[in-house]
C-alpha cells in the first residue's frame, strides 16, 4: 500500500472497550522516531460537578466522518502511521472514550499532528455526550 492507505491503520467508532496499546502497535513503524498516543479519558468531575458517567450518542454517519477526519490528517506529509478510535455507549469514570495515535519521523510534528487529530475529531464527529451527575441531574453537551 501507498499514500494515505499505508498509514492509517486503525480507525473507527466502537460501542466496545477501547485499547491504547493496540493503537500505540498500530502505529508503529521503524522510519518513526516519535509515536504520540492519547486517550480521552472520563473525568470524574466537570465544572465543579461529581460526574459519575457519560454516555456517547453517535449519528449513523460518525464512523464514516471519523474515516474522512483520519484521512485527512494521514495526508500530511509528516505522518507515517496514524490511529483513531471513539467510543459509544455508557462509559464510567476512567473509561476511555478516545484513542488518537500518531507516528512521524520527529516529535514535534508527532506531538502537533495529534493534537490537530484529537481537535479535529472533537470538532467535527457526530457524537453526542449525556453526562450524569452525582446529584441525579444530566445535561447533554455537543448538542445542535
Amino acid at each position: 500500500m501507498t499514500g494515505v492507505d499505508a498509514v492509517i491503520r486503525l480507525v473507527g467508532v466502537s460501542a466496545e472497550p477501547l485499547d491504547a496499546a493496540a493503537h500505540e502497535a498500530a502505529v508503529r513503524d521503524p522510519r518513526a522516531g516519535a509515536q504520540v498516543v492519547f486517550c480521552g479519558v472520563v473525568r470524574e468531575h466537570d465544572e465543579g460537578r461529581d460526574v459519575v458517567e457519560l454516555e456517547y450518542q453517535g449519528h449513523p454517519s460518525a464512523d464514516a466522518v471519523l474515516r474522512e477526519i483520519a484521512a485527512e490528517v494521514a495526508a500530511e506529509p509528516d505522518v507515517l502511521a496514524l490511529a483513531v478510535s471513539h467510543r459509544v455507549g455508557v462509559l464510567a469514570v476512567g473509561d476511555v472514550a478516545l484513542v488518537a495515535a500518531v507516528a512521524t519521523a520527529h516529535r514535534q510534528a508527532a506531538f502537533a499532528i495529534c493534537a490537530r487529530l484529537v481537535e479535529e475529531v472533537k470538532h467535527r464527529l457526530p457524537v453526542w455526550k449525556r453526562q450524569v451527575f452525582a446529584d441525579g441531574s444530566d445535561e447533554w453537551v455537543n448538542c445542535p
